[in-house]
């Protein structure tokens, strides 16, 4: 539940916004570190959005979009930085974003984790009213920054994050406790202070991923619900 908060104004708030705009969609943005809870914080939203404005709201993960790497073996697949901006094709999720925001359907890329590649296999995504899209350099990436209408950054402490990231990749991505602390120390935690850290400045605002779930989406849902009349109004 939501007590307390301007739940109800949501839906006039987005067609307002949309009005005003001569847009078609509103793109909400979320970043933050490897394990921060952007997922967690997205799929939230997602489901309050949803049951307010009686629509579906898309949800689209920047991690669909690491490129294809079936041309080399499994084992330099495994050895590849993936904590840096190049190892995504942003070109291609920047113009599933402008076609998505202009009302045309997407076959977004469907990626393995346990293979680090692409499968041979896509997502059909279909336009919506509003749209969330996490992922971590969202907001390091002027062209994808500035397709959206409003951003989050999830700020959490980094043991949390590698506390995270070790559960789930131990659980979901067939990967060894050993190795998620090797590609941490080598990669992750060097791209998140060159990359997404200072990308933090851009945010229009600042989530705690570090408080319990619910608290964090509450969080998030206020600071979303005060940011909607400033960008009606201009401010």
């Amino acid at each position: 539940m939501t007590s307390g908060l301007p739940c109800d104004l949501i839906p006039a708030l987005i067609d307002g916004w949309m009005e005003s705009m001569a847009a078609s969609c509103i793109v909400i943005g979320i970043a933050g570190a490897s394990g921060s809870g952007k997922s967690t914080l997205a799929a939230g939203l997602q489901t309050r959005l949803e049951e307010h404005l009686s629509a579906p709201v898309l949800l689209l993960g920047e991690d669909a979009y690491y490129r294809d790497q079936s041309a080399l073996s499994l084992a330099e697949r495994a050895t590849q930085n993936y904590d840096d901006p190049a190892a995504l094709d942003h070109d291609l999720l920047l113009q599933h974003l402008q076609q998505l925001r202009s009302g045309r359907s997407v076959q977004q890329p469907d990626y393995d984790y346990t293979r680090h590649t692409r499968s041979d296999e896509t997502v059909l995504l279909e336009p919506a009213p509003c749209l969330l899209v996490e992922g971590l350099f969202l907001l390091a990436r002027p062209a994808l920054r500035h397709e959206l209408t409003v951003s989050l950054f999830v700020d959490t402490a980094p043991d949390l994050c590698l506390l995270r990231r070790l559960r789930r990749d131990m659980a979901s991505r067939g990967r060894t406790a050993e190795s998620v602390l090797q590609q941490y120390e080598q990669t992750v935690r060097p791209g998140y202070i060159r990359h997404v850290a200072p990308s933090r400045a851009q945010a229009d605002t600042v989530v705690d991923g570090s408080r319990e779930t619910t608290a964090m989406i509450d969080q998030g849902w206020r600071a979303l619900c005060a940011a909607l009349p400033r960008l009606r109004t201009g401010d």
